[in-house]
């Protein structure tokens, strides 16, 4: 049984969930049963320093909940006082926790008043923009800094049971000996592991829990009945994802084994957590693995567990393939039903990937449906299953009491420990019900993570937990039936992000099979076309016709030019995935990065088409005023006439395609030239534009090398512009040339590279680094002009930070670009891995290497580079662009604003990345940077057509960005149209003005 893939329109999947549910609830004795408990829990709220009522106080949504978020996040790991009070300091600077008098408000909770004393003191102590500080100052800055951490810490009390696992089985030996029917579920803290470092430790941590719970376990018990742990499947692997399903099935499967028999032996409950949806698929493929193992080796043993978000939209199927999977093999599971905890971040890579629906449900009502008709999947299922039910909602609650009563099917229900307090006070009045507490543990700085989520999640205006700690929210309101469909969600779907006159382009999920069999069959379908290498004289005619056809090209109207790049967008939509194929068999890249580059060459077609009706409509001067009467003055845009667009081979559709589509759609005619290793692409892209409605004259593409077929072209006297993204030194090259022709100045847009690099301060979150670094840095096997190439980390961060990454890289797969599983594939060619061992060989001598060099998987891919890195002593040390996966790293101190001026002195650069949780910061420095692309907190490379333009001019080439609003125009010349109005006989409108304006006689 195979999951659906998750593609289906929402309301389609919630009137199916309604149906399943029809006849099995009574909302109206749900809300008379919950009632009671809301009304109680209001009466007698929980402890003063609850998350309900901070949340209250300082909701999510405001600067301050903002502020306050923003600290829990990141002050807990910051490593030096300086940072920490700089951090403090912006983040209390930026909120207002003062009421509307001006005054500091009374707070109800202690860290709301914890809150409010480090306020007070950053007024008087904390540094002002300038920094300046005195030694009285600093010394309060620190009491600042040290009343900010106490309250975070508090706030961390909250959620985690124990920082060791002795301290939260001690917390629930108290706990179980007040309440004797309430369990936990221990979770040793901590997200993904990036090295596997981090997966051994984690395994070892889940190790010593086992055994320390099963010691803590002093009477006879069942799973049901003994305290528990959670683990996550992406801590125990570095690389827990669908690519790497081979390696995972080898290698993660027995370390979850060897738990899986631990937890049997003592007879606990042992429960896989969930991931994202992108890791649905292989999270069961390795649940069945285990699954079968325990009927052979373990078949008494109920303790195994898994836990199922309902916000997916395909949770109902997902239980179902669960139930499936337990009878299939005999043994009985214990499911945990939770409603889901990574809603943003899938909403958000939908949207990246250009998915055709979301996943997850965009209302939460509809979340609700879903997890009753999973919740009444379950209690269907006592064979198979021991249902757990997660949640803090009381109609919830009533409602799964509701369905229990009636299946008569044993279950539990469990809350988050230091959330749903309140309410499980009253639900818990009925002795016969049980309670599991899912109870993290862990040190105060491992729950940044789990923290923000929690505060995400519950912090939201629509959640439960929020509503009833607001007394503005009706019990009424509070406790209505959510069995009814919405009307669609204010959320657009991915295809719709940037709004009807430009759908965004559609990809493909690469992690559900049905897409990646796409693919791989498109592969063996493709087929390169030969492109034969064009003569001079070959140039000349081609030159002849494109002069020839570009006045009928020019008056075509601009409406009808655009559609044809929507005709050819949609076409290439249409052949994805043989595009995609074209690009790794030819351009060697690997499937992720070909899906991108086809994505990017359909949105610049599209992008461009609604520009150019843009700025190519008439516009009326001076607007917006009439202007001298008597006249009219209109200014327009027209196509200069023949264009050479030279593209380069590491983008050899979506640059290719980018600079064509710009120069026909402003009514240019166009030769173009691509790179000498990737004609076939643009040969194929080119043959899309003519079926699209582009006359053959008036796109030629003309293949050869670029000192005989690329100079001839820029050398023509008929060129009346040059398009080029390639090196400085060819672009130099260019503009020599043009600027020794005759007749009139030739325009020249040129894109070249650059030193990139990426400034680390001691607030920025190293798995955060690491995985930016990964994309920046190597993944195109680095051969991305806008590809991190400098690395400037804080020394107080260096260390663990470069072992991260040393750890990370090891986990990457090198070779053949046509695996799945490959993350980087060769260089482009013998003479680009030629000059790039010549570069790696001059660092061997004069830097430091960071990790030794491993050998590919495959050494039979020919001009494979395994990443590198190495340390040099200074920023001035590093003189030249490395194309490759060869990153320089240097280790700073004092002033960041300094850093940023030694970058800017490099000469050039395409990109910066910033990565800091100091805002001021982030701004000051991007400000200061000489580049033309800044990114905060993220990678250096992707930039979206149309909201990250790319390029730029200044001292990485002449601009303006490609994908962004002023690109256009550069293709374009303008004219003026002036008409005498009153050259008729006279000036008849403002006669006519002044008859209406004369008073009668």
């Amino acid at each position: 049984m195979r999951l659906p893939a998750p593609d289906r329109p929402e309301t389609d999947v919630v009137r199916q969930r309604l149906h399943s549910l029809e006849g099995t609830l009574d909302w109206a004795a749900v809300a008379r049963q919950a009632r009671p408990w809301v009304e109680a829990v209001r009466a007698h709220p929980a402890p003063f320093w609850a998350l309900e009522s901070l949340l209250k106080e300082f909701p999510i949504s405001s600067k301050e909940g903002l502020a306050l978020m923003r600290l829990a996040e990141a002050l807990l790991r910051v490593p030096d006082a300086d940072t920490a009070i700089a951090l403090t300091s912006d983040q209390l600077g930026r909120a207002d926790f003062a009421d509307t008098a001006g005054h500091t408000r009374q707070s109800e909770s202690a860290m709301g008043r914890l809150t409010h004393a480090a306020v007070a003191l950053s007024k008087k102590f904390l540094p002002d923009a300038d920094g300046s500080t005195g030694l009285a100052a600093r010394l309060g800055a620190r009491a600042v800094v040290t009343a900010t951490v106490r309250a975070v810490q508090l706030l961390g009390q909250q959620f985690v049971l124990g920082e060791s696992i002795a301290q939260a089985l001690a917390q629930s030996a108290r706990t179980h000996r007040a309440q004797p029917h309430v369990r936990f579920s221990f979770d040793m803290l901590g997200e993904g592991a990036r090295t596997e470092d981090d997966a051994q430790r984690y395994l070892a941590s889940y190790e010593r829990a086992l055994d320390a719970i099963a010691a803590s376990q002093r009477e006879a018990h069942t799973p049901a009945l003994a305290d528990g742990l959670s683990i996550k499947l992406s801590a125990l692997h570095p690389r827990y994802e669908e690519a790497q399903h081979e390696r995972v099935m080898a290698e993660l499967v027995p370390r979850v084994w060897a738990l899986c028999d631990r937890a049997a032996r003592a007879d606990l409950n042992l429960t896989l957590d969930a991931e994202e949806v992108d890791r649905l698929e292989l999270s069961l493929d390795v649940a069945e693995a285990l699954v079968a193992r325990i009927a052979a080796e373990h078949p008494q043993w109920q303790g195994f567990g898994l836990a199922l978000q309902a916000y997916q939209t395909r949770s109902l199927e997902l239980v179902e393939h669960v139930i499936a999977m337990a009878r299939r093999h005999g043994v009985k599971l214990m499911c945990r039903l939770v409603k889901g905890a990574y809603w943003d971040a899938e909403i958000k890579r939908a949207q990246e990937a250009g998915l055709a629906h979301y996943p997850v449900f965009t209302h939460k009502q509809h979340t609700d449906i879903s997890y009753l008709a999973c919740a009444r999947a379950m209690l269907a299922a006592p064979d198979a299953l021991f249902p757990q039910f997660a949640t803090h909602n009381a109609g919830t609650i009533a409602a799964l009491l509701q369905m229990a009563e009636r299946s008569g099917a044993r279950f539990e229900l469990q809350r988050l420990h230091g959330m749903g307090e309140a309410v499980y006070r009253e639900v818990l009045r009925e002795p016969l019900i049980s309670c599991r507490v899912y109870a993290p543990v862990g040190p105060h700085r491992d729950l940044l993570a789990y923290l923000v989520r929690r505060l995400l999640e519950n912090g939201a205006n629509s959640s439960f937990v929020h509503q009833l700690a607001d007394p503005a929210c009706g019990v009424d309101e509070l406790l209505r039936s959510p069995l009814h469909l919405l009307p669609a969600s204010g959320l657009p779907l991915p295809r719709d992000l940037f709004g009807p006159a430009r759908p965004n382009s559609m990809g493909v999920d690469l992690s559900v099979r049905r897409d990646r069999d796409a693919l791989l069959q498109a592969r063996q379908t493709a087929v390169l076309p030969t492109v034969a290498e064009a003569s001079a004289d070959d140039v000349a005619a081609a030159a002849q016709r494109s002069l020839a056809a570009a006045p009928a090209w020019r008056r075509r109207p601009v409406t009808q030019r655009a559609a044809v790049l929507r005709h050819a967008a949609d076409a290439l939509q249409n052949r994805l995935p043989a595009f995609c194929a074209l690009l790794v068999d030819e351009g060697r890249k690997t499937w992720p990065d070909a899906v991108a580059e086809v994505r990017e060459a359909i949105d610049f077609l599209r992008y461009y088409a609604v520009e150019a009706e843009r700025v190519m409509a008439p516009v009326n001067l001076p607007a917006p005023w009439p202007g001298v009467t008597g006249e009219t003055n209109t200014l327009r845009l027209h196509g200069r006439g023949m264009w050479v667009c030279i593209s380069p081979w590491n983008f050899p559709l979506a640059i290719f395609v980018g600079q064509v589509a710009a120069a026909l759609v402003t009514g240019n005619t166009v030769l173009a030239k691509p790179a000498e290793q990737t004609p076939g692409v643009a040969l194929a892209a080119v043959g899309l534009l003519h079926d699209a409605g582009v006359p053959s004259d008036v796109l030629q593409v003309l293949h050869g090398p670029g000192e005989t077929v690329g100079a001839t072209l820029v050398a023509h006297p008929g060129v009346a512009g040059v398009a080029f993204t390639g090196s400085t030194a060819v672009a130099k090259h260019i503009q020599r040339a043009l600027a020794a022709k005759d007749g009139p100045i030739v325009p020249l847009i040129a894109e070249t590279g650059g030193i990139n690099a990426m400034l680390v301060d001691p607030s920025a979150l190293p798995e955060q680094v690491c995985d930016a670094v990964l994309q920046s840095a190597f993944r195109s096997a680095g051969q991305r002009c806008s590809a991190l190439r400098l690395l400037c980390l804080h020394e107080d961060i260096a260390e663990r930070t470069l072992a991260m990454i040393a750890g990370a890289v090891a986990e990457l797969r090198v070779g053949d670009p046509a695996r799945i599983d490959t993350d980087i594939g060769p260089l482009i060619d013998a003479e680009a891995h030629a000059k790039l061992c010549a570069q790696v060989e001059r660092l061997r001598r004069h830097g430091r290497p960071l990790w030794a060099e491993r050998p590919p998987r495959d050494l039979a891919v020919p001009h494979v580079q395994t990443p590198l890195a190495f340390e040099v002593d200074s920023i001035a040390a590093v003189r030249e662009e490395i194309f490759g996966p060869v990153l320089q790293v240097v280790r700073w101190s004092g002033d960041a604003a300094l850093v940023i001026d030694d970058i800017n002195a490099l000469g050039h650069g395409l990109t910066l990345g910033i990565q800091t949780r100091i805002d001021s910061r982030a701004q000051a420095l991007a400000t200061r940077a000489q580049v033309g692309n800044v990114y905060v907190n993220r990678n250096t490379v992707g930039a979206v057509v149309g909201l990250q333009p790319f390029g730029g001019e200044g001292l990485s080439g002449t601009g303006p960005k490609a994908g962004g609003p002023h690109y256009l125009p550069r293709f374009c010349v303008e004219q003026t149209l002036t008409v005498n109005t009153t050259a008729a006989g006279g000036n008849v409108a403002l006669m006519a003005g002044q008859a209406r304006e004369a008073p009668e006689t």
